[in-house]
């Protein structure tokens, strides 16, 4: 059956014409009204003018239609290729390029990924510093629907460099360690913002039941001149797990000079010579990669979850 016209009167012809883009409600419905040549659009609906008013017609909304194209490379299907054991290593360190500074965080991944190859694993180093990528913006709060996997983001803007970012943790690696800075008690402002653009990962739970993270395994290294490495470590732990990664017995390694010692040069100075710490990361990564290979020695993970308790799942 034919869905019936239904005009709603929203505003004065000659009042919306001086406005090039205008907002506006028609049944509680917002909606966007353009005019230009003394043409009137309005996004998704049908507008006419009669007696000098203008309806917008919200019973019979223009379909609506996007243009054909090839499925993004990262929306292919999520399958380990064989091959052997893969650690990323993701570094969230911000700093002047053209003035580098020593980071310990930095310095304690580089430890990790050496010894993974030692141990015959292939690795691949992210930095996030070196990537030009945009912040989220927002798509979730129109509509679950419109956070999309691959982000919507990169859909759109080929230029967007997270995509390096969901090809290592969706479709290449076994295992990940993300190595961030303590910033004001909490991590790294480029931990945050790759974070937000992780939850269209996320998100193919709450809207498909579909889990892109199967028998993968993190870890996680942060140092800092500041205390709170269990809070940073936290928010690590709990974010991760809800993208589907499982953890090791142990899964950081954290160095804090605490807030009796503000003297950074200090603190440089024990995170690049301590062979404690070197020593941990190395051993974090043996951790990671043990569990990642008795994962896949026990076969696919579920591409699926039970829904009872998931978050935007109906009782």
């Amino acid at each position: 059956m034919a869905e019936a016209e239904d005009w709603v009167d929203i505003g004065s012809a000659a009042e919306l014409a001086g406005k090039p883009l205008a907002s506006s409600l028609a049944r509680n419905i917002p909606i966007a009204v353009s005019c230009k040549d003394r043409r009137f659009g309005v996004v998704s609906n049908v507008v006419k003018v009669d007696g000098g008013r203008v309806l917008v017609d919200v019973g019979t909304p223009t379909r609506r239609t996007k243009a054909p194209h090839a499925p993004h490379p990262l929306a292919r299907e999520v399958k380990r290729n064989p091959g052997p054991l893969r650690l990323a290593g993701i570094s969230t360190t911000v700093m002047d390029q053209g003035n580098p500074r020593f980071s310990g965080s930095d310095h304690l991944l580089g430890h990790a990924l050496e010894e993974a190859e030692r141990l015959g694993a292939q690795t691949r180093l992210i930095r996030l510093n070196d990537l030009k990528f945009r912040a989220c913006e927002g798509y979730y709060s129109k509509s679950a629907q419109a956070c999309t996997w691959p982000c919507s983001i990169t859909q759109m803007d080929g230029g967007d460099q997270l995509e390096a970012v969901y090809e290592a943790l969706v479709h290449w690696a076994d295992a990940v360690v993300v190595a961030s800075p303590i910033r004001w008690g909490t991590a790294s402002s480029l931990y945050f913002k790759m974070a937000e653009r992780l939850n269209c990962i996320q998100n193919q739970v709450t809207i498909a039941n579909r889990v892109l993270i199967r028998n993968k395994v993190a870890g996680f290294i942060i140092v800092g001149g500041q205390d709170n490495v269990q809070m940073v470590a936290g928010q690590m732990l709990g974010f991760f797990a809800e993208l589907g990664f499982i953890f090791p017995q142990f899964p950081y390694v954290a160095h804090s000079r605490g807030w009796s010692h503000e003297d950074m040069e200090n603190n440089v100075a024990a995170v690049r010579m301590s062979q404690e710490l070197a020593e941990g990361a190395q051993m974090l990564a043996k951790r990671l990669l043990d569990l990642a290979a008795r994962l896949i020695a026990e076969g696919e993970a579920p591409a699926r979850i039970e829904r009872g308790g998931r978050k935007a799942h109906p009782v």
